[in-house]
C-alpha cells in the first residue's frame, strides 16, 4: 500500500467509526474523471439505505477537508454484501468452512484464480481446498478473495 493509499484508508476508517457503523473496507478504482471510491460498512443489525447515506455523509466531509485525492471522483458506500471482499486478514476468520473465490498476484502452480473451501488460516496464509487439493496462499499474494454466497 503507498502512503497515499494508507492515509485515505486510515481518514475513511475513523469516519466511519464516528457513525457508529464498522469499517470493512474500500476499494479505489482511479480511472480519470471516472473514479470510483466504494466503501463497505457493515453492522450487526445490518445496512440500509439510510445507514449509507449517513455514512457517505460523514466520509465525503471528511475528504472535502483533507483532500487525500486529487481529480474528481464518485464516492459510493455500501453494505459488503453476502458475496462481500474480504480486505484484512482477521475478516478471513469468519469465514472458515465458507466458500471464496479468491484471486492472487503471482501464479501458485501455474494459476491465479482459485475457488473453493476456507479449510483453515496457518502462518499468514489461507489454506484453500479445491477439487480436493489444498493450496497454501499467503495473504501478501491475494488480489482479491471473495465469499461465495451459499443458498
Amino acid at each position: 500500500m503507498s502512503k497515499q493509499d494508507i492515509k485515505l484508508e486510515t481518514l475513511v476508517s475513523q469516519a466511519v467509526a464516528v457513525t457508529g457503523f464498522t469499517y470493512w473496507g474500500l476499494e479505489f478504482f482511479r480511472a480519470g474523471k471516472h473514479s470510483i471510491l466504494r466503501v463497505y460498512i457493515d453492522h450487526e443489525n445490518g445496512i440500509g439505505v439510510d445507514d449509507c447515506a449517513e455514512v457517505s455523509r460523514q466520509v465525503s466531509s471528511v475528504l472535502d477537508v483533507e483532500d487525500p485525492i486529487s481529480g474528481e471522483y464518485v464516492l459510493e458506500v455500501s453494505s459488503p454484501g453476502m458475496d462481500r471482499v474480504l480486505f484484512k486478514p482477521e475478516q478471513y476468520s469468519q469465514y472458515v468452512g465458507a466458500k471464496l473465490n479468491v484471486k492472487t498476484k503471482m501464479p501458485i502452480e501455474g494459476r491465479r484464480k482459485f475457488s473453493g473451501q476456507l479449510n483453515s488460516i496457518e502462518n499468514n496464509c489461507i489454506i484453500l481446498e479445491v477439487d480436493n487439493a489444498e493450496y497454501e496462499i499467503p495473504f501478501k499474494n491475494i488480489e482479491k478473495a471473495q465469499v461465495v454466497p451459499q443458498f
